[in-house]
């Protein structure tokens, strides 16, 4: 199996990979690396660098899709055999298509869609032309592997016209047999209630909607309220998050964490968790599936979301609390009514809830590629 992912430190990307090589394919990365990401994180398969790049840098990746063509073929005795190519965004399912055209006989290409990009939404030339790249690519694709069944119904279908097969490969957690272990709903029969709620953001950190909405709240609801936030920061779309951050006593940045290791501290320390996106909202914030909301329920965290949205009607269906609209004043009117006692025994809840739900199976990736 070849993958070819447009960042090797990606922890989504990352997860997928564990979980290819639980499922015993045999894996072979062609892979970029975002320059203005953390980037401490090596390949644990085997890897062929296609180079830097940066994000919001579009003119500078569309170069390195160039410079990936005499990397493929200085590295074609690797393609050769494969059965099964998988790429995952557009920048990288072009690439891929260069190199199923250097395998004889041709494997089948497989497109994986986690998000969609704002600009495969954009209603300007640009993205007439980015949709344009994305169909004439389709024809040569198998299958469309979608994180929430919103990309299919939304975007895929209606906008580019694909009626070929879809699978849908919710972005769950991806964690070994070794755990870590998910707590006990009786663990939380005696809690401290007496304390001001504490309202987490974690994963990645990049949508400039959500921070100023967190830190609304947090000025509003003052020393009822602790915000924390775990997770790595896109400076590129929050360049002042630190000095926005540091000067209010109830909002703490507490900075990366190991998946999976850190994950049960993060949110047994939460009593509930912001878990919408809205830096793409009408498009991709609307459709997608965030992992959070996965990580939050396998560990009992109720998880807060945006009526209308797909994360939203996860979410309603047990896991949390949604609000009538994406403004600090509707999440403020949540918590003002929300008692630490309340989010417990919702978390008692979501524990009871089978584990499957929020942690992925070998076999679920096994079948969806396999089909």
């Amino acid at each position: 199996m070849l993958i070819f992912a447009f960042d090797a430190a990606e922890a989504a990307q990352r997860r997928r990979i564990h979980a290819y090589k639980a499922c015993r394919f045999n894996v072979i990365g062609f892979t970029m690396r975002r320059a203005n990401m953390t980037h401490d994180a090596e390949p644990f398969w085997q890897n062929v660098d296609l180079g830097q790049t940066r994000n919001a840098a579009l003119v500078q990746r569309l170069g390195r899709i160039f410079a990936s063509i005499p990397i493929l073929w200085k590295h074609r005795a690797r393609l050769a055999g494969s059965q099964t190519i998988v790429a995952r965004n557009l920048d990288m399912l072009i690439i891929a298509r260069m190199a199923q055209r250097m395998i004889s006989p041709r494997p089948r290409l497989i497109y994986e869609a986690l998000d969609i990009h704002d600009i495969m939404t954009h209603p300007g030339s640009k993205g007439k032309l980015a949709r344009a790249v994305e169909r004439y690519l389709l024809r040569s694709t198998e299958t469309v592997v979608i994180s929430s069944p919103a990309f299919q119904r939304e975007y895929f279908g209606p906008i580019q016209g694909w009626t070929g097969k879809v699978e849908l490969v919710e972005n769950k957690m991806w964690i070994g047999p070794g755990g870590p272990p998910r707590p006990r709903p009786e663990e939380f029969a005696n809690p401290v209630v007496d304390r001001p709620l504490v309202l987490g953001w974690v994963g990645t950190l990049r949508c400039p909607q959500s921070l100023d909405l967190l830190l609304k709240t947090a000025d509003a609801l003052g020393p009822d309220i602790s915000i924390r936030m775990h997770g790595i920061v896109h400076h590129h779309m929050l360049p002042d998050f630190e000095s926005m951050v540091q000067d209010r006593d109830n909002v703490h940045y507490l900075g990366a964490y190991r998946y999976p290791e850190d994950l049960e501290a993060i949110y047994r320390g939460c009593d509930l968790v912001w878990a919408q996106d809205l830096w793409q909202w009408g498009t991709n914030s609307n459709w997608l599936l965030p992992n959070r909301i996965y990580e939050a329920g396998y560990f009992g965290c109720p998880s807060v979301a945006v009526a209308g949205t797909e994360t939203a009607n996860r979410v309603a269906q047990g896991l949390g609390w949604t609000i009538p609209h994406p403004t600090a004043d509707a999440l403020i009117g949540l918590l003002s009514a929300l008692t630490a006692k309340a989010a417990i025994c919702r978390r008692i809840a979501i524990l009871k809830v089978p584990a499957e739900e929020f942690r992925q199976t070998p076999d679920e990736i096994a079948s969806a590629i396999l089909r």
